[in-house]
């Protein structure tokens, strides 16, 4: 009777486990989607090497580099950081015109170095704007997927960044491309199954059009719901934009391609609005948000905070060089947490 009672609690126990593992597992879990964007235009920053371990030290798990920087990729060897790789808008005309360019640089630049866990590679960054030749940007990443795939490593996935600038539209689901480029480059990343980078700056938005948008909808502060459109209720800026290029996308015929944020932030000096505590309240609250995702896609949504130092050497204008989280002495610019 004894073992009988023992085998029936062991029974019980089981099934009890088993429905724990259920409840636990329609719990959603957390989805760390947050890394910094470290640029190196400025005096005195630390080392490459330093600022991978300040990278882990303080729980970033992702970086994006504004080109193939030799020491960065060395000092990011085993360190388990995901990494977005640009491609310098100056280089894309070669890798656009030549598909050995393209081998070569993959060969230089990707299988070169060991140990690193690249997602993307950004085919130029805001190119127009930034410099370079907007016609270049889709023959680069078609040279530069086969490139990638006859080297075995097509799970790397090709892009382009992009401002907010290509999209037009309001409100959200009314977005469209304005760039007539962008078109056939969302239908060739509906075709590899790459996302949009895009540069998401709600501070921009914000300071462009001070009469029309409050700073609390810019800063996740908003007590509740500002812009209603249709079904989808919006409470921050940073979402309405995101949505805005979703909308876009569906609009070019290129609805399954996913929106990563590859620049957001906010600066901490130089212009209107640019105070610490503005930046600190915007950084921190993106980082608090992304696990939510947009009323329109609902997931979590990977972004990269821009930027990871304080760059005296960035411009022309004065607030260009107050997006860092931290000094280049590694002191934090004001406290964040991720």
């Amino acid at each position: 009777v004894l073992a009988e009672m023992a085998g029936h609690r062991a029974c019980m126990f089981s099934v009890a486990l088993a429905l724990l593992g259920v409840l636990l597992a329609s719990i959603p879990t957390a989805v760390q989607s947050i890394g910094v964007c470290y640029g190196v235009n400025g005096d005195g920053l630390p080392s490459a090497s330093e600022v991978v371990r300040l990278y882990q030290s303080n729980g970033i798990t992702g970086m994006r580099i504004y080109f193939p920087d030799a020491d960065a990729l060395q000092a990011l060897s085993g360190s388990n950081i995901d990494l977005i790789i640009d491609v310098a808008n100056e280089d894309l005309a070669s890798l656009a015109s030549d598909r050995a360019a393209a081998t070569a640089w993959v060969q230089t630049n990707v299988q070169a170095h060991q140990g690193l866990n690249i997602k993307y590679i950004a085919a130029g960054n805001e190119v127009g704007d930034q410099g370079g030749d907007t016609g270049n940007i889709l023959p680069a990443m078609q040279n530069l997927d086969a490139a990638l795939s006859a080297a075995g490593l097509g799970g790397i996935k090709v892009s382009t960044s992009v401002s907010q600038g290509v999209t037009a539209g309001y409100p959200p689901s009314q977005g469209t491309f304005s760039a007539g480029y962008m078109g056939p480059i969302a239908q060739y990343l509906a075709t590899t199954g790459a996302p949009l980078l895009a540069n998401v700056y709600p501070y921009f938005s914000y300071v462009d059009n001070q009469a029309q948008i409050d700073i609390n909808y810019a800063l996740f502060t908003s007590p509740g719901t500002v812009v209603q459109d249709g079904a989808n209720a919006y409470q921050n800026l940073f979402d309405a934009l995101v949505d805005t290029f979703y909308s876009a996308l569906e609009s070019a015929g290129a609805g399954s391609v996913n929106v990563v944020v590859s620049e957001s932030g906010w600066p901490s000096a130089g212009g209107t609005a640019a105070t610490t505590d503005n930046a600190q309240t915007y950084n921190q609250n993106l980082i608090k948000h992304v696990g939510q995702g947009t009323p329109k896609r609902p997931s979590a949504i990977e972004a990269y905070v821009f930027a990871m130092f304080n760059e005296d050497k960035k411009g022309p204008a004065e607030i260009e060089k107050h997006f860092g989280l931290f000094n280049p002495d590694k002191s934090p610019a004001y406290p964040i947490s991720f």
